[in-house]
């Protein structure tokens, strides 16, 4: 009897069992296996037989100025699977390394003359190093404005228009100079490109842009009194001045006269109504010179394109820059010619 109700007992229970259902969230999902595993990125690990650049830069140089060199051949370096490294000097040793295939030198000369020979098949760039000649395997990259003074001064008037009242604008340049005086006639294009005929509310006497000359015999200390000619005289309230006659003092003094300028160089401590610098982009140039550097092609006299630096955006608005970008870019480009029809 015990044996019957035994097994009654259980059949109850399996009959319970089978009729209860199993909720969804008691089913465990299914394990859906990967159909693509990503491999690794490869990572290139420099070896003492990849390609080495050095850079070259001054211990006391402005460190700003340094990290940016530095990135600049770093990231060029990276993109070409070069090593590199910086050094404040040049010594045999560095130059005996036959991994070694470019340095990029920055002023004062590590001794490039004495170097170069030494080292055939390494490409030297030197960077705004005076007295280098070219050629072999020595590079140099000229940053003097003065080699695109035109462009600089077309630029120079075409912004001075833009931003100046009556375009009433000017230029200070050296007395008996060829090249300032084309970089005046520039100038005066460059206004031109910007207004036209510049017609004016008032009837001024004099035209614009008007200019001053400075002899050559001149001391600079005596310099304000030629940029008082164009201020309290013709009553200019933009200058731009040339390169050769802008020392800082000269630029302070002119900052101080409640007039706005342009130049190719800022001094340390920034003039007052100072607009924006043209100055050459050196950065760029390296770059575009780096292909012929890792190619072995030497001997080259590489071009500083000029850019726009030190912009004051109140005198500068950012859409009056984006005018000036595009200006400099078609006359860089050979689209806008600074020259006279």
């Amino acid at each position: 009897m015990r044996v019957k109700r035994f097994f009654f007992a259980l059949f109850i229970v399996v009959i319970l069992s089978a009729c209860g259902g199993t909720s969804a969230t008691d089913v465990a999902p299914p394990t859906v296996a990967p159909t693509h595993t990503p491999e690794p990125t490869a990572t290139i690990i420099p070896t003492p037989s990849t390609p080495l650049a050095i850079l070259v830069v001054p211990a006391d140089m402005d460190q700003a100025a340094s990290d940016l060199y530095q990135k600049t051949i770093y990231d060029l370096a990276q993109k070409s699977n070069f090593r590199f490294q910086v050094r404040n000097t040049l010594t045999p040793t560095d130059l005996a390394d036959p991994t070694l295939k470019v340095v990029v030198a920055l002023p004062p000369d590590p001794g490039i003359a004495k170097f170069a020979p030494t080292a055939p098949n390494t490409q030297f760039l030197t960077v705004d190093i005076p007295n280098i000649s070219t050629g072999g395997n020595v590079s140099a990259l000229a940053g003097d404005a003065q080699q695109q003074v035109e462009i600089s001064a077309f630029l120079a008037g075409y912004v001075s228009a833009m931003i100046t009242e009556e375009y009433l604008v000017g230029m200070i340049i050296p007395k008996d100079n060829p090249d300032a005086q084309r970089a005046f006639y520039a100038f005066n294009n460059g206004r031109t490109f910007y207004c036209g005929l510049c017609r004016t509310f008032y009837i001024y006497p004099i035209g614009y842009p008007q200019y001053v000359e400075i002899p050559a015999d001149e001391k600079p200390a005596r310099y304000g009194a030629y940029a008082n000619v164009l201020i309290n005289d013709k009553k200019v309230q933009t200058l731009y001045i040339y390169p050769s006659v802008a020392n800082a003092d000269f630029l302070l003094y002119i900052g101080s006269q409640g007039v706005l300028q342009i130049g190719n160089s800022m001094p340390e401590q920034r003039p007052g109504g100072w607009v924006m610098t043209i100055r050459p982009n050196t950065i760029k140039a390296i770059q575009n010179a780096w292909p012929n550097l890792i190619a072995g092609k030497g001997g080259l006299n590489v071009q500083s394109p000029l850019g726009i630096a030190d912009v004051d955006p109140t005198l500068l608005t950012p859409g009056k820059l984006r005018l000036a970008q595009e200006t400099l870019d078609g006359l860089l480009a050979g689209r806008i010619s600074t020259a006279n029809p």
